[in-house]
């Protein structure tokens, strides 16, 4: 009774993870608006002037609140990580999902921290995203007498627990699994828990961040997308901004090699995500 109270404890935030790393945000076609005018950020950058940041907060372990109340997270952690760097300040504006592409392309922000993966040619076209600080991709969970998965398209004909309607269900219909359908990430994981399913599939450091937190859980990990095919999240922020999109790749850089963003990835997930 405990686990499942724990499970569905975290199903609010974990249940985004469907959606943020493969769908990210809506569509934005059109070009940044006068407010945020090509070369602002650079400016406050030099200035060390407070950069605007837009982020969830109710996003954990990337964006959310700790039992102190204090805003924390891995793209929080390495946001503030990168702001060192570049001798600035950040603060932070927690902003619903569907508004926050808008709200920084409208100006409101400097720059976005919410797991983005910027993938649609629409996106692309409004927006620049610096370089990644996490890899991310699919990952199947078993219980721990599982055997491995070799492929993905093993799973036909597995019972397999995915979440409605999202990208991890349309990949699951896709390669044949026989399917057991949830509204949340924890509500799969305690179905396989309860041997109603023998796997469940979302998204990889959601997963990652769930057997770092619960390693009595009795699950494991039986199959990871191949590194070649990871989605790469960076801080993203409007076009026209290259010359502050190169000192904020140079802090990123930076970060990698002397072992900050290593240190935070195994804070949050227990092992390394900026290396795919």
């Amino acid at each position: 009774m405990m686990l499942k109270k724990v499970l569905f404890g975290a199903a609010l935030a974990l249940s985004l993870a469907a959606c943020s790393q493969e769908g990210g945000a809506p569509a934005q076609s059109s070009a940044p608006q006068p407010e945020a005018a090509a070369g602002s950020l650079i400016n406050k950058i030099n200035n060390k002037e407070t950069l605007l940041v837009g982020t969830m907060g109710t996003y954990a372990p990337f964006t959310y609140h700790d039992q102190d109340g204090k805003l924390t997270g891995y793209d929080v952690e390495v946001t503030r990580a990168v702001a060192a760097k570049l001798g600035v300040q950040v603060e932070f504006k927690e902003t619903p999902w569907d508004a926050m592409m808008a709200g920084l392309k409208a100006g409101r922000f400097d720059l976005v921290a919410n797991q983005v993966a910027l993938t649609t040619p629409e996106r692309q076209a409004t927006f620049d995203k610096a370089e990644p600080y996490s890899w991310s991709g699919k990952m199947i969970v078993a219980r721990t007498d599982h055997a491995p998965i070799a492929k993905l398209e093993d799973i036909k004909g597995v019972k397999t627990a995915v979440m409605l309607s999202s990208n991890y269900d349309e990949v699951a219909q896709k390669m044949g699994a026989d399917i057991v359908h949830t509204d949340t990430m924890a509500q799969g994981l305690l179905i396989v828990q309860q041997k109603r399913a023998e796997i469940t599939l979302n998204d990889e450091l959601s997963l990652l961040d769930y057997l770092k937190k619960t390693p009595n859980s009795g699950l494991k990990s039986v199959w990871r997308t191949p590194s070649e095919e990871k989605l790469g999240a960076g801080l993203v922020i409007n076009k026209g901004n290259d010359e502050a999109l190169a000192k904020i790749n140079a802090a990123m850089k930076e970060l990698q090699q002397d072992g900050t963003l290593k240190k935070l990835g195994e804070q949050f997930f227990g092992e390394d995500v900026s290396v795919k």
